[in-house]
């Protein structure tokens, strides 16, 4: 390929920052469906706080790099401004429905517009996170079916899963090392030295399409079930009276010890990608034990939560049902507005299951995704004048540290740690 011309389809956490980095070496388009998400990507605004301003301002351009040959980034909603472009990278959220099953209807419809405009020699790379088999047993398909032409004759296919990390501005894109992988040999290195070629900390170039998949699917599957091991010893240990984080902190003493803490698994990749690998695993007649057990247990931790915090009003004589609790924090990790598949929604409905009103304060979410979202009211604006029967530290944000929970400690609210960081003499308990 000689001229490579960059489409990055999805414009989210993943796709905006890969299509910047991309931009510094390519022509490249960013194609979303969202308007207003492109358009304000086109003004240097992105806000999801992934990219920074400067930044994202440096990499773009006022006309098509694709058509004109230059380096640069323009977004675009039109699919007919990408349909020039001979490198599609797919970034899609890919989650479950109700039930937990994957729902690959973002990932189908991506391929659908693929498929109307894709050309042949062209190659389509997806990022979004699948079970093994996806990409070439799903997509590829619809691939074919819309452009009527052959996969691994007419059009080729890779498979590099994200690696971004919401809210973390140390490890940003270019500085994780990226798996790749390719339908051929020959495309395979094609799209290892692509990506080699922005990202600093280079690249492995996985076998097959299947084995880059499942190595993806496995990395949050493993978190999880740490996180869910912690989980358990934090009820064991809550029911011994033993300060969990104390223990954690001693076994730590140990070289080979796996530091992980107890706490809400939501977001869109530890909370879902278990999902993707325990449904292929049951069609291919395995039921998966461990991987399903862990996924319970941390689904578990939002009750657990609110129910420790009621009973703790009950043993200091705060009244239950009248009153009210302050959450602190809604997104589903610190320092990030993303609030994709948060966890801390478990703890308010099972609190006003039991009558409670709950106040939601996070100066990082925003109230009208929140509302469309979740149907919750939440406020930016803390009013620290309120007596509240408890307050419930949720999300770590760094604002969170300046508030005087003490303050509402000595008018008789219950403070509870859900992520282990206030200071020991301010808090009834913590997770």
């Amino acid at each position: 390929m000689s001229s490579i011309r960059i489409a990055v389809i999805g414009l989210g956490y993943v796709g905006l920052p890969l299509a910047r980095l991309f931009a510094t070496k390519y022509p490249v388009i960013g194609f979303d469906i969202n308007q207003r998400r492109v358009n304000e990507v086109n003004n240097g605004i992105d806000r999801t706080l992934e990219v920074d301003e400067a930044i994202l301002k440096s990499a773009l351009v006022s006309e098509n790099p694709v058509t004109s040959g230059t380096n640069g980034l323009l977004c675009s909603f039109n699919p007919e401004d990408i349909k020039d472009c001979n490198f599609y990278v797919i970034t899609v959220p890919t989650p479950v429905d109700k039930n937990n099953r994957p729902d690959l209807t973002p990932l189908i419809r991506a391929s659908e517009t693929i498929g109307r405009i894709i050309a042949k020699g062209d190659i389509v790379v997806y990022e979004s996170t699948v079970y093994p088999g996806a990409t070439e047993d799903d997509c590829i398909p619809v691939i074919e079916k819309a452009s009527g032409l052959k996969y691994n004759t007419d059009f080729f296919a890779g498979y590099s899963p994200e690696r971004i990390n919401p809210g973390d501005k140390e490890h940003t894109v270019e500085k994780i090392r990226k798996v790749t992988s390719g339908s051929t040999p020959e495309v395979a290195e094609i799209v290892d030295q692509t990506y080699r070629s922005v990202i600093q900390a280079g690249t492995h170039k996985a076998p097959s399409i299947r084995v880059a998949e499942a190595a993806k699917v496995i990395e949050n599957s493993q978190r999880d079930i740490n996180i869910a091991f912690v989980n358990e010893l934090a009820k064991i240990f809550n029911a011994m009276k033993i300060d969990t984080h104390d223990v954690l902190a001693a076994a730590a003493t140990k070289w080979n010890f796996l530091p992980f803490s107890p706490g809400l698994v939501g977001g869109h990749c530890i909370g879902v990608d278990p999902y993707y690998l325990a449904q292929k695993a049951q069609e291919a007649g395995y039921h998966p034990e461990i991987i399903l057990a862990g996924r319970r247990m941390n689904d578990s931790m939002g009750k657990y939560v609110a129910a420790e915090v009621v009973k703790l009003m009950i043993r200091n004589e705060v009244p239950v049902k009248s009153s009210k609790i302050l959450m602190l924090g809604i997104t589903f990790k610190e320092n990030c507005p993303d609030i994709r598949n948060t966890k801390a929604t478990d703890i308010y409905h099972e609190l006003t299951s039991y009558g409670i009103a709950v106040d939601i304060f996070d100066p990082w979410a925003s109230p009208e995704e929140v509302k469309h979202e979740y149907g919750l009211t939440i406020t930016t604006n803390l009013d620290e004048s309120i007596n509240y029967g408890a307050v419930i530290l949720a999300v770590a944000h760094r604002e969170f540290m300046k508030i005087d929970l003490q303050s509402f400690k000595t008018r008789g609210a219950i403070i509870y740690d859900v992520k282990g960081i206030l200071p020991r003499e301010l808090v009834h308990a913590r997770l």
